[in-house]
């Protein structure tokens, strides 16, 4: 992950889970008979809580419980939950800008028609912000978002139409029907009643002033979208729609947009399985060349455990050697990885030998691995130093280099296990053309050449798991810590997959040496790169937020135990290709940066679209007072 991709991912922390609407419904009376508490004042203490609840908070249930039926009908997608809680956040602005206007008109000379006006420029501000919220979610043209939009708007004015007795004003307003329903002056507060009626040129300002706000809705989505539809030829409100909806309410509409801008792509699929002699499998390394994103669940997040569900044994999904670039586009490419997994594993021919471990350092480049008959399983580090993800070409390359024309398929897993996080411009992503892409490449050469020409011996095999008590918040995913045990002549080799995005500098190099202090001979330490653990935070690293003693504890101990569970066994090795969707060459860097610009842009102007809309509000106010 670059620093710009970081940037993106780290505006999941500005994104919450909408609560149950029942929930923000119910703190939203709440908040109503408070302020009625302290904003009426009539002779018993429940009446101003019942008017504050009545004329603060009907509005905002009335938008909460209206507005996801009529969007819906329209053809929309908001809930329940995102409409009550976007009620919700409305309500508090109304009473907000009506607490700040109430203050500057006691310490100032304006009369109550300020607070008044002032009110008129909050409605108008809810339609607006409801607005841009329905349109991002439900990707409703204006004028069809405007309607389930104005229900806050209009049920507060009706009871403004109602209650202060504005049908004074109009011809038709002494028939007893027409004022038994719409003329209840005296049944208000004293405070509204205090307003004297309402001129009807009052809710045609509210109009005017819902007109200019959504203009400027439509003015702010035109052109800040223009970027996203020349770079990718997609909308900023697709992408924001389903960025929003899969992190508060965990729909998978983000992945209609990413298939929109993907490409189809070549990747190698490579399968190590290894059963005991009755047949029975023990476990099985599976290794896609695709990179486990984007985050959650949405495309590959969880392809590890998808990986290590579709196992008869012990499933190990180490990280392959691939970016972002390589995040599948939906959850169902996922399923044709497994099924060309099961292709590759029902051509595997077992051997019952295999080469004790060689480490090779090249560079900054750590590589380790084995070779299992004419096949190897190699891992690479580039701890102590601080690395991310190695992009396809390389990691292709790299392979190619390791086999040398000597090996038949080579399984290479970037152990992604040393990263500092979000931090700086050089997040350690291995590109072509760097040298940790030759250190890399140069590595593999050498350790393909040291076990072609290594000595085979009878191998036997251990594993051990512990799914553990941490959660994704923890930095652990489901798959927990899975422990691998080679023994080869003797020399016992251990491999460590722990399901997490990366590690946190220095602990790989600790968990080594408390395993090879155990009497293993060598370790090595993996991560799944699972993006489970990155939904609502970008760095989420192994050992950030869990003790690491106790981490090094529990691997310590799983690796005793796979030593115990040591017994001959035999393996094998096949390699398949997938014809999948993935997010594209540079298209990932493309959508970060576009993302980016636009959360830069989109600040200064969304405040010089507000001032303007304030300036015009001020000026109709001025000119409408003549």
């Amino acid at each position: 992950m670059t620093a710009t991709q970081g940037n993106l991912a780290s505006l999941s922390r500005f994104v919450v889970r909408a609560p149950n609407w029942y929930s923000s419904v119910a703190f939203a009376l709440l908040i109503a008979g408070l302020t009625g508490l302290a904003a009426f004042d009539s002779r018993f203490v429940l009446e101003d809580v019942w008017e504050g609840v009545f004329y603060i908070g009907l509005p905002t249930v009335a938008a909460s419980v209206l507005t996801p039926s009529v969007d819906r009908l329209l053809g929309g997608k908001l809930t329940r939950n995102q409409s009550s809680l976007l009620a919700l956040a409305c309500e508090l602005v109304v009473i907000a800008v009506l607490t700040c206007a109430a203050a500057v008109a006691t310490l100032t000379a304006l009369e109550q028609t300020f607070v008044l006006d002032v009110l008129l420029v909050a409605l108008a501000s809810v339609f607006a912000l409801r607005l841009f919220v329905i349109m991002a979610v439900s990707r409703q043209t204006l004028p069809v978002a405007s309607v389930a939009a104005s229900i806050q708007t209009v049920a507060a004015a009706v009871l403004l139409f109602v209650y202060s007795g504005t049908i004074r004003y109009l011809e038709f307003g002494g028939g007893p029907v027409t004022r038994a329903f719409l003329y209840r002056p005296d049944e208000a507060p004293a405070r509204i009643r205090g307003m004297d009626y309402i001129d009807p040129e009052k809710f045609a300002l509210l109009l005017s002033l819902c007109l200019l706000y959504a203009g400027g809705v439509w003015l702010f989505l035109r052109v800040i979208d223009q970027p996203w539809k020349r770079s990718l030829g997609v909308s900023m409100l697709d992408f924001v729609g389903g960025f929003v909806g899969h992190v508060a309410e965990g729909s998978r509409e983000l992945e209609n947009f990413f298939e929109d801008i993907g490409e189809e792509a070549l990747v190698p699929v490579t399968v190590c399985s290894i059963r005991r002699p009755d047949g029975s499998e023990k476990a099985r390394f599976v290794l896609p060349m695709i990179h486990p994103g984007p985050m959650g669940d949405i495309g590959g997040g969880n392809l590890p455990r998808r990986i290590a569900e579709g196992a008869d044994g012990l499933g190990f999904p180490p990280h392959a050697t691939a970016g972002h670039d390589f995040n599948l586009v939906t959850e169902r490419e996922v399923d044709t990885v497994i099924d060309t997994a099961e292709t590759a594993y029902q051509r595997i021919e077992y051997d019952d030998v295999a080469t004790r471990s060689v480490r090779v350092s090249e560079g900054e480049a750590t590589l380790t691995g084995q070779a299992i008959g004419d096949d190897a399983f190699v891992v690479s580090t580039f701890a102590p130093e601080f690395a991310d993800d190695v992009e396809y070409a390389v990691g292709l390359s790299a392979v190619s280099e390791a086999r040398g024309g000597r090996l038949d398929d080579v399984m290479l897993a970037d152990a992604h296990n040393s990263n500092d996080g979000l931090e700086g411009e050089d997040l350690g992503h291995v590109v072509p053309g760097s040298k940790r892409s030759f250190d890399l490449i140069a590595g593999a050469g050498e350790v393909g050449e040291r076990l072609a020409r290594a000595t085979r011996e009878p191998l036997a095999f251990g594993v051990a798991w512990d799914e553990t008590d941490w959660q994704p918040e923890d930095g652990i995913g489901p798959l927990g810590v899975r422990v691998a045990v080679f023994e080869v002549g003797g020399q016992q080799t251990a491999y460590v997959l722990v399901d997490g995005n990366n590690m946190i500098p220095g602990l790989r190099d600790r968990i080594v040496t408390a395993i090879e202090s155990r009497g293993v001979d060598r370790a090595e330490v993996m991560t799944s790169d699972t993006h489970v653990v990155n939904t609502m935070e970008a760095e989420n690293q192994v050992g950030e937020a869990l003790d690491e003693d106790k981490l090094i504890a529990v691997i310590t101990d799983l690796v005793d135990d796979a030593v115990a569970d040591v017994e001959p066994v035999e393996a094998g090795m096949a390699s398949e290709t997938a014809e999948v969707t993935v997010f594209g060459n540079d298209r990932t860097e493309m959508l970060a940066s576009t993302a980016n610009a636009a959360v830069s842009l989109g600040a200064p102007l969304a405040g010089a679209i507000i001032f303007g809309a304030l300036v015009v509000s001020i000026l109709v106010f001025l000119v409408a007072g003549l």
